[in-house]
């Protein structure tokens, strides 16, 4: 085999990678969950709670 093919073989399937992994970010099944993951930096923590023994 040709190392242009190869090449070429490469260049393809890194292609079909980016144009799945578009498809898989720009879905409406996962956009309420990267909603949510988008808004995790503005969250506040909740305090935790004070433990026994605890000065």
């Amino acid at each position: 085999m040709d190392i242009n093919i190869m090449r070429s073989i490469v260049t393809v399937l890194s292609l079909l990678a980016f144009v799945g992994i578009v498809f898989w970010a720009w879905s409406r099944h996962n956009k309420d969950r990267f909603d949510e993951a988008a808004q995790l930096p503005f969250k506040e923590d909740e305090p935790e709670p004070p433990t026994k023994g605890s000065s």
